[in-house]
């Protein structure tokens, strides 16, 4: 990862524990080698996988360092836009098992599958002011603390399906993994290589983090 993604991995990891002091200093952190139109679009994605109050404090004491600028815009775009976006991206996130995640969203609701495209998919992870490689590093720092391993799964696939690499991967969960209880971060690094195990067997040991825990099953 570069300087700038690794701040932004670093925020959304400490947007995901909640603490507003390491927020704080995670937000100052990230200023000083981010666009702020980064930090915020790191931000603003966050509410998909932590809620509308946990973004709307971030946006709060984000908005203590820098105000809003005058040039930032609501994007002028319609649902039909969104949800066409929202296909595209989606599709490489998932890549071979894109029709098959519809399916199965669907058939836990039908409403829900199209709110993943166009409202996450689309509407979010699809906007074009931070890149879909950089924006999948963050949703691991967002989900690698949650009790959330199959959608930690996908998204670790998703950014390695959107051009990064596995070591880029493995940093994003190092970094979130910092002070994560010792059972959480034992279930993420499973995760991780069971990732690794089934895209590419033997990239195994090279893409897994050298002192990863064992966990039990």
């Amino acid at each position: 990862m570069n300087e700038t993604e690794a701040a932004l991995v670093r925020l959304s990891a400490s947007l995901a524990s909640r603490d507003r002091e390491r927020i704080a200093t995670s937000l100052h952190a990230a200023k000083d080698v981010a666009s702020d139109e980064a930090v915020e679009e790191a931000i603003l994605q966050s509410y998909l996988f932590l809620g509308y109050p946990a973004a709307l404090q971030a946006l709060q004491s984000w908005r203590e360092l820098a105000p809003l600028a005058e040039t930032r815009r609501a994007e002028d775009l319609h649902w039909e836009d969104w949800a066409a976006r929202g296909e595209r991206v989606c599709g490489v996130v998932y890549a071979g098992q894109y029709e098959r995640l519809r399916r199965n969203v669907a058939g836990l609701h039908p409403d829900l599958e199209r709110w993943m495209l166009v409202e996450g998919y689309g509407k979010v992870l699809g906007r074009p002011a931070l890149p879909l490689r950089t924006r999948e590093l963050c949703i691991v720092a967002l989900l690698a603390s949650q009790d959330a391993r199959e959608q930690l799964y996908s998204h670790l696939r998703g950014a390695l399906n959107a051009g990064a690499s596995a070591e880029q991967v493995r940093g994003a969960l190092e970094i979130a993994l910092a002070g994560v209880p010792a059972e959480r971060s034992a279930v993420a690094l499973d995760t991780w290589r069971e990732v690794l195990a089934r895209r590419q067997p033997d990239a195994t040991a090279a893409g897994s983090p050298s002192a990863a825990p064992r966990s039990e099953r």
